[in-house]
Protein backbone atom coordinates (compact mmCIF):
# COMPACT_ATOMS: atom_id res chain seq x y z
CA UNK A 1 0.00 0.00 0.00
CA UNK A 2 3.18 2.13 0.88
CA UNK A 3 4.27 1.76 -2.65
CA UNK A 4 1.34 3.08 -4.36
CA UNK A 5 1.05 6.27 -2.61
CA UNK A 6 4.39 6.73 -3.38
CA UNK A 7 4.01 6.05 -7.09
CA UNK A 8 0.48 7.86 -6.70
CA UNK A 9 2.19 11.36 -5.13
CA UNK A 10 5.42 11.17 -8.07
CA UNK A 11 3.21 10.95 -10.45
CA UNK A 12 0.55 13.39 -9.25
CA UNK A 13 4.09 15.71 -8.85
CA UNK A 14 5.39 14.60 -12.38
CA UNK A 15 1.75 15.30 -13.84
CA UNK A 16 1.95 19.13 -12.36
CA UNK A 17 6.08 19.76 -13.31
CA UNK A 18 4.63 18.79 -16.59
CA UNK A 19 1.83 21.14 -16.56
CA UNK A 20 3.82 23.94 -15.65
CA UNK A 21 6.85 23.77 -17.31
CA UNK A 22 4.65 24.05 -20.48
CA UNK A 23 5.70 26.18 -22.65
CA UNK A 24 3.41 29.22 -24.12
CA UNK A 25 3.77 30.21 -27.67
CA UNK A 26 1.14 31.94 -29.50
CA UNK A 27 0.75 31.27 -33.72
CA UNK A 28 0.63 34.33 -35.74
CA UNK A 29 0.01 32.27 -39.18
CA UNK A 30 3.45 33.43 -40.11
CA UNK A 31 5.71 32.67 -37.36
CA UNK A 32 5.03 31.25 -33.65
CA UNK A 33 6.47 32.71 -30.68
CA UNK A 34 7.58 31.25 -27.54
CA UNK A 35 6.78 33.33 -24.77
CA UNK A 36 8.08 33.98 -20.93
CA UNK A 37 5.31 32.60 -18.14
CA UNK A 38 6.52 35.69 -15.78
CA UNK A 39 3.31 34.31 -13.35
CA UNK A 40 0.89 31.08 -13.25
CA UNK A 41 -1.65 33.31 -15.03
CA UNK A 42 0.47 35.17 -17.10
CA UNK A 43 2.76 35.24 -20.06
CA UNK A 44 4.97 38.18 -21.65
CA UNK A 45 5.81 37.68 -25.55
CA UNK A 46 8.47 40.55 -25.68
CA UNK A 47 9.52 42.50 -28.91
CA UNK A 48 7.17 41.08 -31.40
CA UNK A 49 8.11 43.26 -34.89
CA UNK A 50 5.30 45.12 -35.48
CA UNK A 51 6.90 47.15 -39.20
CA UNK A 52 10.08 46.87 -41.23
CA UNK A 53 13.12 47.62 -39.52
CA UNK A 54 13.56 51.78 -40.12
CA UNK A 55 17.36 51.65 -41.48
CA UNK A 56 19.05 52.29 -44.42
CA UNK A 57 16.72 54.02 -46.88
CA UNK A 58 13.98 53.69 -44.76
CA UNK A 59 15.36 55.89 -41.76
CA UNK A 60 13.37 59.18 -41.00
CA UNK A 61 10.54 57.68 -43.47
CA UNK A 62 6.84 56.81 -42.49
CA UNK A 63 6.74 53.51 -40.77
CA UNK A 64 6.95 50.50 -43.37
CA UNK A 65 4.20 47.23 -42.18
CA UNK A 66 5.64 44.56 -41.72
CA UNK A 67 6.93 41.79 -44.40
CA UNK A 68 5.44 38.57 -42.68
CA UNK A 69 6.44 36.62 -45.76
CA UNK A 70 10.18 37.48 -44.54
CA UNK A 71 10.09 37.24 -40.91
CA UNK A 72 8.71 33.36 -41.48
CA UNK A 73 11.20 32.42 -43.71
CA UNK A 74 14.00 33.92 -41.93
CA UNK A 75 12.18 32.31 -38.92
CA UNK A 76 12.48 28.75 -40.81
CA UNK A 77 15.96 29.80 -42.18
CA UNK A 78 17.60 29.45 -39.26
CA UNK A 79 16.20 26.68 -37.93
CA UNK A 80 14.14 27.89 -34.88
CA UNK A 81 10.50 27.14 -35.98
CA UNK A 82 9.93 28.89 -32.64
CA UNK A 83 11.04 32.87 -32.48
CA UNK A 84 12.51 33.24 -28.48
CA UNK A 85 10.25 36.10 -27.49
CA UNK A 86 10.99 35.90 -23.73
CA UNK A 87 13.75 38.62 -23.55
CA UNK A 88 13.11 42.62 -23.42
CA UNK A 89 14.17 43.80 -26.94
CA UNK A 90 16.49 46.46 -27.95
CA UNK A 91 14.71 49.66 -27.11
CA UNK A 92 15.49 52.82 -29.62
CA UNK A 93 17.88 55.14 -29.30
CA UNK A 94 17.49 57.65 -27.00
CA UNK A 95 17.79 61.39 -26.04
CA UNK A 96 19.45 63.31 -23.58
CA UNK A 97 17.04 64.06 -20.71
CA UNK A 98 19.22 67.59 -20.47
CA UNK A 99 20.27 66.75 -17.17
CA UNK A 100 24.18 66.27 -18.12
CA UNK A 101 23.49 62.90 -19.61
CA UNK A 102 24.44 61.92 -23.07
CA UNK A 103 21.65 59.93 -25.24
CA UNK A 104 22.49 56.99 -28.00
CA UNK A 105 21.72 54.28 -26.48
CA UNK A 106 19.32 51.60 -28.19
CA UNK A 107 18.73 50.78 -31.77
CA UNK A 108 17.15 51.77 -34.95
CA UNK A 109 15.55 48.52 -35.34
CA UNK A 110 13.30 48.85 -32.31
CA UNK A 111 9.48 48.87 -33.72
CA UNK A 112 8.37 45.88 -31.55
CA UNK A 113 5.26 45.49 -28.94
CA UNK A 114 5.84 43.60 -25.94
CA UNK A 115 2.08 41.67 -25.39
CA UNK A 116 1.00 40.33 -21.60
CA UNK A 117 -1.35 37.96 -22.35
CA UNK A 118 -3.20 35.61 -19.85
CA UNK A 119 -1.60 32.24 -19.74
CA UNK A 120 -4.00 30.12 -21.83
CA UNK A 121 -5.63 32.81 -23.99
CA UNK A 122 -6.61 31.64 -27.72
CA UNK A 123 -8.73 33.15 -30.15
CA UNK A 124 -11.68 33.33 -29.85
CA UNK A 125 -11.28 34.80 -26.14
CA UNK A 126 -12.52 38.05 -26.98
CA UNK A 127 -10.38 39.94 -24.50
CA UNK A 128 -10.55 43.47 -24.35
CA UNK A 129 -7.15 45.13 -24.98
CA UNK A 130 -4.88 48.26 -23.57
CA UNK A 131 -2.70 49.87 -25.93
CA UNK A 132 -0.53 52.09 -23.76
CA UNK A 133 2.31 54.46 -24.96
CA UNK A 134 5.24 55.43 -23.11
CA UNK A 135 6.35 59.15 -22.07
CA UNK A 136 9.88 60.79 -22.57
CA UNK A 137 8.77 64.03 -24.09
CA UNK A 138 9.43 62.08 -27.24
CA UNK A 139 12.47 61.95 -26.55
CA UNK A 140 13.49 58.81 -24.37
CA UNK A 141 11.65 56.09 -22.65
CA UNK A 142 12.24 52.01 -22.82
CA UNK A 143 8.54 50.35 -22.26
CA UNK A 144 10.69 47.81 -19.83
CA UNK A 145 10.29 50.66 -17.65
CA UNK A 146 6.58 50.12 -17.62
CA UNK A 147 5.97 46.40 -17.23
CA UNK A 148 2.34 45.42 -17.17
CA UNK A 149 2.66 41.21 -16.18
CA UNK A 150 1.73 42.50 -12.24
CA UNK A 151 -1.53 43.71 -14.08
CA UNK A 152 -2.13 40.57 -16.00
CA UNK A 153 -2.03 38.76 -12.94
CA UNK A 154 -3.83 40.52 -10.87
CA UNK A 155 -7.03 40.78 -13.42
CA UNK A 156 -6.06 37.81 -16.40
CA UNK A 157 -8.92 39.12 -18.85
CA UNK A 158 -7.30 41.30 -20.64
CA UNK A 159 -4.97 41.76 -23.30
CA UNK A 160 -1.71 44.48 -22.71
CA UNK A 161 0.06 45.73 -25.55
CA UNK A 162 3.19 48.17 -25.04
CA UNK A 163 4.85 49.92 -28.12
CA UNK A 164 8.53 50.98 -28.81
CA UNK A 165 8.37 54.25 -31.06
CA UNK A 166 11.29 55.95 -33.02
CA UNK A 167 12.21 58.93 -30.55
CA UNK A 168 13.93 62.14 -31.52
CA UNK A 169 15.19 63.13 -34.43
CA UNK A 170 15.11 59.54 -35.27
CA UNK A 171 11.56 59.82 -35.28
CA UNK A 172 10.17 63.30 -35.25
CA UNK A 173 12.85 65.00 -37.89
CA UNK A 174 10.87 67.64 -39.37
CA UNK A 175 11.49 70.62 -42.33
CA UNK A 176 9.39 71.64 -45.01
CA UNK A 177 10.23 69.95 -48.05
CA UNK A 178 9.33 66.60 -46.07
CA UNK A 179 5.81 67.87 -47.65
CA UNK A 180 7.56 65.71 -51.19
CA UNK A 181 7.56 62.38 -49.54
CA UNK A 182 10.81 61.68 -51.59
CA UNK A 183 12.80 63.62 -49.13
CA UNK A 184 11.52 62.14 -45.75
CA UNK A 185 7.39 61.80 -43.77
CA UNK A 186 6.54 64.53 -41.16
CA UNK A 187 6.03 62.64 -37.80
CA UNK A 188 7.80 58.95 -38.29
CA UNK A 189 7.62 58.35 -34.77
CA UNK A 190 3.77 59.39 -34.30
CA UNK A 191 3.34 56.91 -37.18
CA UNK A 192 4.97 54.12 -35.64
CA UNK A 193 2.20 54.26 -33.31
CA UNK A 194 -0.18 53.78 -35.97
CA UNK A 195 1.24 50.98 -37.78
CA UNK A 196 1.30 49.26 -33.95
CA UNK A 197 -2.25 49.59 -33.51
CA UNK A 198 -2.73 48.29 -37.66
CA UNK A 199 -0.52 45.66 -36.41
CA UNK A 200 -2.21 44.87 -32.93
CA UNK A 201 -6.09 44.77 -35.20
CA UNK A 202 -4.59 42.16 -37.61
CA UNK A 203 -2.44 39.81 -34.87
CA UNK A 204 -4.28 40.15 -31.51
CA UNK A 205 -6.56 37.65 -31.64
CA UNK A 206 -3.83 35.10 -31.73
CA UNK A 207 -3.38 36.21 -28.31
CA UNK A 208 -6.88 36.17 -27.26
CA UNK A 209 -7.51 39.59 -27.51
CA UNK A 210 -10.43 41.86 -29.39
CA UNK A 211 -9.90 43.97 -32.07
CA UNK A 212 -12.81 45.90 -31.89
CA UNK A 213 -12.27 46.54 -28.48
CA UNK A 214 -9.03 48.50 -27.77
CA UNK A 215 -8.52 51.12 -25.10
CA UNK A 216 -5.30 53.74 -25.98
CA UNK A 217 -3.65 55.13 -22.95
CA UNK A 218 -0.47 56.63 -22.32
CA UNK A 219 1.38 59.01 -19.66
CA UNK A 220 3.44 62.58 -20.14
CA UNK A 221 4.55 62.66 -24.18
CA UNK A 222 2.25 59.00 -24.01
CA UNK A 223 -0.62 61.14 -23.08
CA UNK A 224 0.05 63.86 -25.65
CA UNK A 225 0.23 60.77 -28.27
CA UNK A 226 -3.63 59.64 -27.06
CA UNK A 227 -4.90 62.96 -27.41
CA UNK A 228 -3.17 63.06 -31.11
CA UNK A 229 -4.85 59.72 -32.09
CA UNK A 230 -7.97 61.25 -30.74
CA UNK A 231 -7.86 64.21 -33.64
CA UNK A 232 -5.37 63.05 -36.46
CA UNK A 233 -7.02 61.73 -39.93
CA UNK A 234 -6.15 58.13 -39.36
CA UNK A 235 -7.63 55.96 -42.21
CA UNK A 236 -9.48 53.82 -40.17
CA UNK A 237 -10.90 53.16 -36.42
CA UNK A 238 -8.04 51.70 -34.33
CA UNK A 239 -9.41 52.52 -30.63
CA UNK A 240 -12.92 52.40 -28.92
CA UNK A 241 -11.62 54.39 -25.58
CA UNK A 242 -8.73 56.50 -24.31
CA UNK A 243 -7.09 57.29 -21.18
CA UNK A 244 -4.40 59.93 -21.01
CA UNK A 245 -2.52 60.59 -17.63
CA UNK A 246 -0.88 63.98 -17.24
CA UNK A 247 -0.88 65.32 -21.00
CA UNK A 248 1.55 67.12 -21.97
CA UNK A 249 0.49 70.23 -23.83
CA UNK A 250 3.98 70.55 -25.86
CA UNK A 251 3.43 73.55 -28.80
CA UNK A 252 2.70 71.88 -31.97
CA UNK A 253 5.16 73.65 -34.58
CA UNK A 254 4.84 74.09 -38.19
CA UNK A 255 7.60 72.17 -40.16
CA UNK A 256 8.55 75.85 -40.73
CA UNK A 257 8.81 76.75 -37.60
CA UNK A 258 11.27 73.16 -37.11
CA UNK A 259 13.63 73.88 -39.94
CA UNK A 260 16.68 75.82 -37.98
CA UNK A 261 16.47 72.55 -35.63
CA UNK A 262 16.96 70.72 -38.83
CA UNK A 263 19.45 72.73 -40.27
CA UNK A 264 21.39 72.90 -37.15
CA UNK A 265 21.24 68.96 -36.84
CA UNK A 266 21.90 68.10 -40.11
CA UNK A 267 25.25 70.74 -40.18
CA UNK A 268 26.45 69.05 -36.26
CA UNK A 269 25.88 65.71 -38.16
CA UNK A 270 28.49 66.50 -41.28
CA UNK A 271 25.52 67.34 -43.37
CA UNK A 272 25.72 71.40 -43.83
CA UNK A 273 25.90 71.22 -47.92
CA UNK A 274 23.74 70.56 -50.33
CA UNK A 275 20.04 70.55 -51.31
CA UNK A 276 17.69 69.25 -49.07
CA UNK A 277 17.91 66.09 -50.81
CA UNK A 278 21.58 65.81 -50.94
CA UNK A 279 21.44 66.23 -47.07
CA UNK A 280 18.98 63.71 -46.29
CA UNK A 281 20.90 60.90 -48.89
CA UNK A 282 24.16 62.43 -46.22
CA UNK A 283 21.88 61.90 -42.87
CA UNK A 284 20.67 58.60 -43.77
CA UNK A 285 24.41 57.09 -44.65
CA UNK A 286 25.52 59.14 -41.02
CA UNK A 287 26.17 56.76 -38.49
CA UNK A 288 23.81 56.08 -35.30
CA UNK A 289 26.45 57.69 -33.29
CA UNK A 290 26.99 60.93 -35.41
CA UNK A 291 23.01 61.45 -35.43
CA UNK A 292 22.98 60.40 -31.68
CA UNK A 293 25.40 63.55 -31.15
CA UNK A 294 23.66 65.63 -33.57
CA UNK A 295 20.43 65.38 -31.79
CA UNK A 296 22.24 65.85 -27.77
CA UNK A 297 23.92 68.83 -29.41
CA UNK A 298 20.99 70.85 -30.16
CA UNK A 299 19.60 69.94 -26.92
CA UNK A 300 22.54 71.39 -25.70
CA UNK A 301 22.52 74.32 -27.74
CA UNK A 302 19.23 75.28 -26.96
CA UNK A 303 18.19 73.47 -23.96
CA UNK A 304 18.32 74.10 -20.18
CA UNK A 305 19.46 71.18 -17.70
CA UNK A 306 16.44 70.25 -15.36
CA UNK A 307 16.59 68.54 -12.51
CA UNK A 308 14.94 65.46 -12.70
CA UNK A 309 11.56 64.90 -14.55
CA UNK A 310 11.15 65.01 -16.93
CA UNK A 311 11.35 67.87 -19.83
CA UNK A 312 14.27 69.53 -20.96
CA UNK A 313 13.20 73.18 -20.93
CA UNK A 314 14.31 76.09 -23.93
CA UNK A 315 16.31 79.48 -23.62
CA UNK A 316 15.66 82.46 -25.80
CA UNK A 317 12.06 83.61 -26.33
CA UNK A 318 12.38 83.27 -30.07
CA UNK A 319 13.46 79.81 -30.35
CA UNK A 320 11.19 78.07 -27.42
CA UNK A 321 10.54 74.56 -27.79
CA UNK A 322 10.47 74.53 -31.61
CA UNK A 323 14.06 73.31 -30.83
CA UNK A 324 13.20 69.99 -29.28
CA UNK A 325 12.06 67.10 -32.02
CA UNK A 326 8.77 67.03 -31.31
CA UNK A 327 5.03 66.01 -33.58
CA UNK A 328 4.41 68.52 -36.04
CA UNK A 329 1.29 69.92 -37.73
CA UNK A 330 1.87 68.61 -41.15
CA UNK A 331 -1.49 69.39 -42.28
CA UNK A 332 -2.54 66.12 -43.78
CA UNK A 333 -2.57 63.53 -40.62
CA UNK A 334 -2.61 66.64 -37.69
CA UNK A 335 -4.54 69.36 -39.30
CA UNK A 336 -4.88 71.68 -36.47
CA UNK A 337 -4.16 71.80 -32.68
CA UNK A 338 -5.58 69.51 -30.54
CA UNK A 339 -7.19 71.72 -28.09
CA UNK A 340 -8.93 73.74 -30.46
CA UNK A 341 -10.03 70.76 -32.77
CA UNK A 342 -11.61 69.59 -29.07
CA UNK A 343 -13.51 72.81 -29.03
CA UNK A 344 -14.79 72.68 -32.14
CA UNK A 345 -16.18 68.83 -31.88
CA UNK A 346 -13.40 67.82 -34.20
CA UNK A 347 -12.12 64.26 -32.39
CA UNK A 348 -13.20 60.60 -31.99
CA UNK A 349 -16.09 59.96 -29.75
CA UNK A 350 -15.18 57.43 -27.07
CA UNK A 351 -15.24 56.91 -23.49
CA UNK A 352 -12.25 58.70 -21.99
CA UNK A 353 -10.55 58.76 -18.65
CA UNK A 354 -8.30 61.82 -17.94
CA UNK A 355 -6.23 63.18 -15.14
CA UNK A 356 -3.18 64.36 -14.05
CA UNK A 357 -1.24 64.65 -10.32
CA UNK A 358 -1.60 67.03 -7.86
CA UNK A 359 1.24 69.25 -8.24
CA UNK A 360 2.28 69.04 -12.19
CA UNK A 361 4.67 71.17 -13.78
CA UNK A 362 7.47 70.35 -16.52
CA UNK A 363 9.38 73.60 -15.62
CA UNK A 364 11.76 74.62 -12.89
CA UNK A 365 12.42 77.98 -12.23
CA UNK A 366 11.11 80.79 -10.89
CA UNK A 367 10.32 83.51 -13.24
CA UNK A 368 7.02 82.71 -14.40
CA UNK A 369 6.84 85.06 -17.39
CA UNK A 370 10.17 83.22 -18.84
CA UNK A 371 8.99 80.27 -18.41
CA UNK A 372 5.66 80.99 -20.19
CA UNK A 373 7.65 82.06 -22.86
CA UNK A 374 10.04 79.03 -23.18
CA UNK A 375 7.28 76.61 -23.04
CA UNK A 376 5.15 78.21 -25.52
CA UNK A 377 7.24 80.53 -27.99
CA UNK A 378 4.71 82.26 -29.37
CA UNK A 379 2.69 83.74 -26.76
CA UNK A 380 2.97 87.35 -26.60
CA UNK A 381 4.20 90.09 -24.50
CA UNK A 382 0.21 90.96 -24.00
CA UNK A 383 -0.30 87.08 -23.47
CA UNK A 384 1.92 86.60 -20.81
CA UNK A 385 0.37 89.66 -18.74
CA UNK A 386 -2.97 88.33 -19.11
CA UNK A 387 -1.66 84.46 -17.88
CA UNK A 388 0.32 86.71 -14.91
CA UNK A 389 -3.17 88.20 -13.43
CA UNK A 390 -4.80 84.94 -13.25
CA UNK A 391 -2.03 83.98 -10.73
CA UNK A 392 -1.51 87.00 -8.03
CA UNK A 393 0.70 86.02 -5.37
CA UNK A 394 -1.33 86.36 -2.39
CA UNK A 395 -3.56 83.64 -4.01
CA UNK A 396 -1.16 80.79 -2.81
CA UNK A 397 0.90 79.90 -0.21
CA UNK A 398 4.21 80.49 -1.26
CA UNK A 399 5.87 81.50 -4.28
CA UNK A 400 6.92 78.23 -5.14
CA UNK A 401 3.51 77.11 -5.10
CA UNK A 402 2.44 80.43 -7.76
CA UNK A 403 5.36 79.04 -10.13
CA UNK A 404 4.36 75.48 -9.87
CA UNK A 405 0.37 76.18 -10.32
CA UNK A 406 1.30 79.11 -12.94
CA UNK A 407 3.22 76.61 -15.19
CA UNK A 408 1.87 73.85 -14.60
CA UNK A 409 -2.13 74.33 -15.42
CA UNK A 410 -1.14 75.46 -19.31
CA UNK A 411 1.82 72.82 -19.67
CA UNK A 412 -0.12 69.88 -17.82
CA UNK A 413 -3.43 70.48 -16.19
CA UNK A 414 -6.06 72.20 -18.18
CA UNK A 415 -6.00 69.14 -20.08
CA UNK A 416 -8.23 67.61 -18.13
CA UNK A 417 -10.79 70.31 -18.78
CA UNK A 418 -9.77 71.04 -22.19
CA UNK A 419 -10.34 67.64 -23.13
CA UNK A 420 -13.06 66.38 -20.70
CA UNK A 421 -15.18 69.23 -21.32
CA UNK A 422 -15.97 68.19 -25.26
CA UNK A 423 -15.57 64.07 -24.76
CA UNK A 424 -18.66 64.78 -21.75
CA UNK A 425 -21.11 66.17 -24.30
CA UNK A 426 -20.53 62.82 -26.14
CA UNK A 427 -19.14 60.29 -24.15
CA UNK A 428 -18.83 58.97 -20.80
CA UNK A 429 -16.26 60.80 -19.34
CA UNK A 430 -14.14 60.77 -16.14
CA UNK A 431 -11.59 62.74 -14.52
CA UNK A 432 -8.83 62.54 -11.68
CA UNK A 433 -6.58 64.27 -9.42
CA UNK A 434 -3.63 61.50 -8.18
CA UNK A 435 -2.74 62.89 -5.20
CA UNK A 436 0.34 60.33 -3.65
CA UNK A 437 3.77 61.65 -4.01
CA UNK A 438 6.42 59.37 -4.85
CA UNK A 439 8.21 58.19 -1.71
CA UNK A 440 12.19 58.52 -3.60
CA UNK A 441 11.40 61.87 -5.06
CA UNK A 442 12.62 63.25 -1.31
CA UNK A 443 9.45 65.57 -1.49
CA UNK A 444 5.92 65.94 -0.66
CA UNK A 445 5.29 67.37 -3.87
CA UNK A 446 2.72 65.01 -6.34
CA UNK A 447 5.06 65.53 -8.78
CA UNK A 448 4.56 64.64 -12.78
CA UNK A 449 4.87 60.80 -13.24
CA UNK A 450 4.07 60.24 -9.28
CA UNK A 451 1.61 57.68 -10.39
CA UNK A 452 3.88 55.94 -12.63
CA UNK A 453 6.11 54.98 -9.69
CA UNK A 454 3.08 53.27 -7.82
CA UNK A 455 1.13 51.71 -11.10
CA UNK A 456 4.98 49.83 -12.24
CA UNK A 457 6.42 48.10 -9.49
CA UNK A 458 8.08 51.10 -7.91
CA UNK A 459 9.76 52.66 -11.52
CA UNK A 460 11.52 55.42 -11.33
CA UNK A 461 13.38 56.14 -15.45
CA UNK A 462 16.82 56.72 -15.72
CA UNK A 463 19.45 57.82 -18.45
CA UNK A 464 20.33 55.79 -21.70
CA UNK A 465 17.10 53.08 -21.22
CA UNK A 466 17.95 52.59 -17.68
CA UNK A 467 15.37 52.75 -14.86
CA UNK A 468 15.40 51.37 -11.51
CA UNK A 469 12.70 49.88 -9.68
CA UNK A 470 12.17 50.15 -5.60
CA UNK A 471 10.27 47.84 -3.68
CA UNK A 472 7.03 48.80 -2.42
CA UNK A 473 5.09 48.40 0.88
CA UNK A 474 1.66 46.46 1.94
CA UNK A 475 0.15 49.91 1.64
CA UNK A 476 1.55 50.93 -1.54
CA UNK A 477 0.88 47.52 -3.18
CA UNK A 478 -2.88 47.65 -1.87
CA UNK A 479 -3.13 51.42 -3.30
CA UNK A 480 -1.70 50.23 -6.92
CA UNK A 481 -4.17 47.36 -6.75
CA UNK A 482 -7.09 50.11 -6.63
CA UNK A 483 -5.54 51.93 -9.13
CA UNK A 484 -5.01 49.15 -11.72
CA UNK A 485 -9.05 47.48 -11.19
CA UNK A 486 -10.14 51.40 -11.88
CA UNK A 487 -7.89 51.14 -15.24
CA UNK A 488 -8.69 47.73 -16.06
CA UNK A 489 -12.64 48.04 -15.34
CA UNK A 490 -12.56 50.75 -18.06
CA UNK A 491 -10.55 48.68 -20.47
CA UNK A 492 -13.11 45.65 -19.50
CA UNK A 493 -16.74 47.88 -19.66
CA UNK A 494 -16.08 51.64 -20.71
CA UNK A 495 -16.82 52.19 -16.78
CA UNK A 496 -13.90 52.19 -14.28
CA UNK A 497 -16.35 51.27 -11.27
CA UNK A 498 -17.71 48.04 -12.88
CA UNK A 499 -14.98 45.88 -11.75
CA UNK A 500 -13.25 48.45 -8.56
CA UNK A 501 -12.00 46.82 -5.65
CA UNK A 502 -14.71 46.65 -3.24
CA UNK A 503 -13.36 49.16 -1.09
CA UNK A 504 -13.06 51.93 -3.21
CA UNK A 505 -15.71 54.79 -3.50
CA UNK A 506 -17.76 55.52 -6.26
CA UNK A 507 -16.17 57.20 -9.50
CA UNK A 508 -19.05 59.47 -10.84
CA UNK A 509 -18.88 61.02 -13.95
CA UNK A 510 -17.47 64.36 -14.93
CA UNK A 511 -19.31 66.92 -17.05
CA UNK A 512 -19.44 70.36 -17.59
CA UNK A 513 -22.51 71.11 -15.30
CA UNK A 514 -21.00 68.61 -12.38
CA UNK A 515 -16.87 68.45 -12.97
CA UNK A 516 -16.28 66.43 -10.51
CA UNK A 517 -12.96 64.32 -10.15
CA UNK A 518 -11.98 60.89 -8.44
CA UNK A 519 -8.49 62.29 -6.32
CA UNK A 520 -6.67 58.93 -6.17
CA UNK A 521 -4.61 59.01 -2.56
CA UNK A 522 -3.18 56.23 -0.64
CA UNK A 523 -5.02 55.84 2.79
CA UNK A 524 -3.43 58.18 4.83
CA UNK A 525 -2.48 55.56 7.87
CA UNK A 526 -1.05 52.92 5.42
CA UNK A 527 -4.08 50.73 5.76
CA UNK A 528 -4.60 48.08 2.93
CA UNK A 529 -8.20 47.24 3.31
CA UNK A 530 -9.19 51.13 3.39
CA UNK A 531 -9.17 53.38 0.55
CA UNK A 532 -8.43 56.47 0.84
CA UNK A 533 -9.38 57.89 -2.56
CA UNK A 534 -12.51 60.08 -2.38
CA UNK A 535 -14.57 62.81 -5.11
CA UNK A 536 -14.36 66.40 -5.09
CA UNK A 537 -15.54 68.73 -7.46
CA UNK A 538 -13.03 70.95 -9.51
CA UNK A 539 -12.35 74.16 -7.75
CA UNK A 540 -14.07 77.51 -9.38
CA UNK A 541 -10.84 79.26 -9.50
CA UNK A 542 -8.96 76.32 -11.45
CA UNK A 543 -11.66 76.10 -14.01
CA UNK A 544 -11.90 79.71 -14.85
CA UNK A 545 -8.25 79.76 -15.35
CA UNK A 546 -8.12 76.56 -17.23
CA UNK A 547 -11.01 78.28 -19.77
CA UNK A 548 -8.46 81.14 -19.98
CA UNK A 549 -5.73 78.91 -20.96
CA UNK A 550 -7.79 76.58 -22.97
CA UNK A 551 -9.05 80.35 -25.30
CA UNK A 552 -5.45 80.62 -25.55
CA UNK A 553 -5.06 77.36 -27.73
CA UNK A 554 -4.19 79.40 -30.84
CA UNK A 555 -1.29 81.21 -29.11
CA UNK A 556 -0.24 78.38 -27.14
CA UNK A 557 -0.28 76.19 -30.28
CA UNK A 558 -1.13 72.89 -28.51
Amino acid sequence: MRNVLVFAFFALFNGMFAQNSIRPTVDLGYVTYLGNRTYPNTVAYLGIPYAEPPVGHLRFRATVPLNTTRVGEEANLNGEGVVNATYYPDFCIQGTTGAGDAGGAGSEDCLTVNVYSPYGAQEGDNLPVLFYIHGGGYIYGNPRSWPFDSWINQSPNVVIVAVYYRLGSFGFLATPEFADTTHGDFNAGFKDQIQALKWVKSYIRKFGGDPTKVTINGQSAGGNSVELHMIANEDEQLFSAAIAQSVFRTPLPTPEQQQPLFQFYASYAGCRTGSVAEQMTCLRGASVSALARAQDAAAQKFCLPYPRQPFPQLTGGSSGSYNLFRPVMDGMLITGHPTSKFQRNEFAHVPLIIGATSNETLSSGTNISLTLQEFFPSLTNTDIREFLLLYPVDEFDSSSQQFQVATGEPEVICSCQAMGGPSSRHSNTWTYRYNTPNPTSGTDAVSHSADNWMMFDGTDTGFNGSMTFTSQTPAELAFASELIAYWLSFVRTGNPNTYKLEKSPVWEQYTELNPVRMVLMQDPQNLTTVSGSYMERQPVAEAARCAFVISKAQACEN
